[in-house]
This record gives C-alpha cells, structure tokens and sequence, in this order.
C-alpha cells in the first residue's frame, strides 16, 4: 500500500521511498523527499509564480529520463495549475506551479528536477529573469566557467546589472540577474550580444554558438535560455547526475578562489549546512526593487 503523508494539511502520497535512486553512494527516494522537504523554505520562493517543467527520473539517473512539462496525469487538484503559451502553431499549454509544501513534495515524489522560465505567470510577455549557462567543453572545466563568469559579472554590472552565480549542478555555471521591462525576445538579444562580446574578449576560452565542433577546450555562454520558451535548472534542484548533486548558489569569492572543479560540487547532504551558515544567497534577486532595466 502506498503510503500517505500529511503536509501542511494536504494529503500527500508517497512511494518507495527506499529505492536506491544513486547506486554509487546509496542515496534512496526517501533521502531525496527529505532533502525538499528541508530545504523549501530557500527553494519555494524561486519557484513560486514560475510554470515548472519536470525531468523525471524515477528509476534514477541511470534510467530513463524524460521531460514533464504538461500537467502529469493523477495531479492532485489542489495543486496550483497555470496556462502558459507556447507557439502560435502549438496553442496554450497547462503546465503546474509549485506555490506551497504540499506541492513541491508531491512533485518530488515524482523524482524530477525543477525547470523554470525565467519569466512569471502572471506577466509571460516580460522576463523577469536574465541567465547565461556556461557549459565547458573538455578538456575546459568548471575553473575555465568561473573566469568566464568573473568577466561576464564585470561586464553587467558596467551595464548596471548586478549578477548571482550558481552552480549547474554537473559541469558548469549558471549566471542569474533580475531585470524588468523588457520581453524575453529582447532579454535573448542581450546576453546573446554580451556572449559575443565575451568571445571577442576571451577568443581562446569562449565559444558563442552551440556548434559542438566549435566547443572542445571552451566554455559555451549559453545565452539561448533566455528566450520564452526554455526553461533553466532552478537553484536548489537535485540533479540526474551519478551522485545527487544540487544546482547550488555560490559567492562570488567561491568563484573567485575556485582552482578545481570539486570545489564547487555540493551534493544533497552538504546543502542544508550551507544554507544554515549562508542562508539563501539568490533571496537578493527576490527583493522589491532588485530588477534592473536592459541598457
């Protein structure tokens, strides 16, 4: 019989909650419910008013993995559902809005991770968001990122736009800043001319463009998440990786002193002292008045 929880007085059913999900150190479905449930206070607000698309992995990262970003069948009606448009040709789509608790661990119980847009329901046709994804090539690796994100800090905040670093969560970093007033056509623009920018910079180092055969040895300034439709891994989220890593915030020190890769890899079990000793250093983007406006 599948279990039943109680969350904040939703009625919430959980299951198989001892399958190992991460061979390699054990990490069961009840570890990874646990690790939400505890840290939701610093993910909640990241996801709150955002349509959420969903990898799921329910046989863990070396299983299937398949994107979610319908409502799933079965969703319990008390969770938060939101239409959402996509193009012309495809019409809305119904996708779910994880707003409380009880909903971000019934989705859990899924075995997902979080994707977001970097716009708000209520306001789609403007972003709310701006984010670069560097993705290294090898031999480039995660210390490559984090000259590149050092830069591209320097670079926005010439532009009066003040930028936050996350871990991806695998190899890369992910580079988020509030903005408003601006749609998510002209926010693409943007990064995908201070990507460019950045190449010119850092010729040896940056690559623009996605053609993989251009990548080897650089990191990629992914600009592309920026556009309506794509959606970025929010902070916090477990990944489908070969350990539970988590997408994880940084400082810019961390970025700054960072000299290997395994520095700056946080598995679930280290996120929940780090949020005790630093709290959530994303909750500046959250704060009234933080947005800035695109030069």
């Amino acid at each position: 019989m599948t279990p039943i929880t109680e969350v904040e007085g939703r009625r919430v059913a959980l299951s198989n909650l001892e399958k190992v999900l991460y061979p390699e150190t054990g990490f069961t479905k009840g570890e990874l419910l646990h690790y939400y449930a505890t840290t939701a206070h610093a993910l909640l607000p990241h996801l709150r008013d955002r349509a959420v698309s969903f990898l799921r992995y329910p046989d863990g990262p070396d299983g299937q993995l398949f994107f979610t970003k319908n409502v799933p069948p079965g969703t319990p009606e008390w969770v938060t559902t939101a239409e959402v448009p996509r193009s012309s040709a495809d019409g809305p789509a119904r996708m779910v809005v994880v707003q409380d608790l009880p909903s971000l661990v019934w989705a859990a119980n899924l075995v997902t991770e979080f994707h977001t847009h970097q716009w708000l329901v209520p306001t789609p046709d403007e972003a709310d968001r701006l984010v670069f994804d560097l993705d290294p090539g090898p031999p480039a690796h995660l210390v490559h990122c984090c000259e590149v994100a050092l830069w591209l800090r320097d670079r926005l905040a010439a532009d009066g736009i003040e930028a936050y670093p996350k871990t991806a969560g695998s190899k890369g970093l992910h580079l988020l800043a509030a903005v408003r007033g601006s749609s998510s056509e002209r926010t693409s623009e943007y990064a995908k001319a201070l990507a460019v920018e950045a190449e010119r910079a850092m010729p040896r180092l940056v690559v623009h463009r996605m053609t993989k055969s251009l990548r080897p040895g650089k990191v990629f300034v992914d600009w592309s998440q920026n556009a309506a439709r794509k959606t970025t891994a929010a902070p916090y989220t477990v990944r489908a990786r070969r350990v539970p890593l988590v997408s994880v915030p940084v400082t810019w020190e961390e970025v700054a002193d960072c000299r290997s890769p395994a520095q700056l890899e946080f598995q679930a079990d280290d996120v929940p002292p780090r949020l005790k000793d630093l709290g959530d250093l994303l909750a500046p983007l959250l704060e009234p008045g933080a947005a800035a406006p695109l030069p």
